[in-house]
């Protein structure tokens, strides 16, 4: 016959003794939030680690400077472009370029996305073409677009404009179909028109999608830059860097793309910016 087993001691807790919570870190915890100190520290150390390292591949003088000039040498030669060589009117133009480019393919891209997103029929209609021809490099263009637009500024914002309208329509379209059904049958269901169903539930309710892909959009904008200032450029940051290539001066090339990283950087931070502002309630910790 086999005896009831003995409860476990357990030691008495004093009364009103407060419990010490058990603290647990939230950075390799999935889709956890973090402070924005933390954030920003393991931002800059993102950032600067790179740098080190390169500074220290310079210091440690192994490497012929033609094939990687050291930080302070490509810095020297930034400050020298900046106030000698025309460095802010390089910016100005190859800017111009992209964000040209980029809102003609918004403003083509939006409301064509939109409707192949939304009915069935244009997309069996434009999709597959859109995806037969967002497979072409951009560059195979040029010849065609020299002779069709000419050498001018047309031609630079026209090959910026090839690069990112077909990727920016079909994720327009994806961001548009990934609306929830419900929605649109609950508009349906209380007598929404097409019109208003897509204006004012489809539309609506992607908007925040749609922001992020002219985010990404934008980034490869700026990657197509050096691609368009192949056309009989005479300026901009593209053409100082394929002019720097002929004559081997890496450090050109280093500040051109370091130069042109930075700027992507701050826009792509004034997208995300705005998209906090418009969209606040995504960003609530709940």
């Amino acid at each position: 016959m086999s005896l009831p087993l003995a409860p476990t001691a357990t030691a008495p807790r004093a009364v009103g003794a407060p419990t010490r919570p058990q603290r647990r870190s939230n950075l390799f915890t999935v889709r956890a939030g973090i402070s924005r100190r933390t954030y920003w520290v393991l931002a800059l150390v993102g950032l600067f680690t790179p740098l080190v390292l390169w500074a220290a591949v310079g210091l440690w003088g192994g490497i012929d400077p033609v094939f990687m000039p050291a930080p302070l040498q490509v810095l020297a030669k930034t400050w020298t472009w900046a106030t000698e060589l025309g460095l802010l009117e390089d910016m100005g133009i190859s800017v111009y370029r992209v964000v040209a480019g980029f809102l003609l393919s918004a403003v083509i891209a939006l409301p064509l996305g939109l409707l192949i997103g939304s009915f069935r029929s244009v997309q069996a209609l434009l999709e597959p073409l859109t995806d037969f021809i967002r497979y072409m490099p951009a560059v195979a263009f040029i010849p065609l677009v020299m002779l069709w637009v000419g050498i001018g500024e047309g031609s630079k914002i026209a090959i910026i404009f090839i690069g990112t309208f077909f990727q920016m329509v079909l994720m327009v379209a994806e961001d548009v179909r990934r609306v929830p059904s419900a929605q649109v049958e609950a508009a349906q269901t209380m007598g929404a028109n097409r019109l208003e169903l897509i204006e004012k539930v489809i539309f609506q309710s992607a908007k925040p999608a749609l922001l992020d892909t002219l985010r990404i959009t934008m980034g490869w904008a700026w990657t197509y830059l050096v691609v368009a200032e192949l056309v009989a450029a005479n300026s901009g940051l593209g053409y100082a860097i394929l002019r720097a290539q002929r004559f081997l001066q890496t450090d050109t090339i280093f500040a051109g793309i370091i130069v042109i990283g930075l700027i992507g950087l701050v826009t792509d931070q004034l997208f995300r910016w705005g998209h906090r502002r418009a969209f606040p309630w995504l960003y609530l910790k709940g």
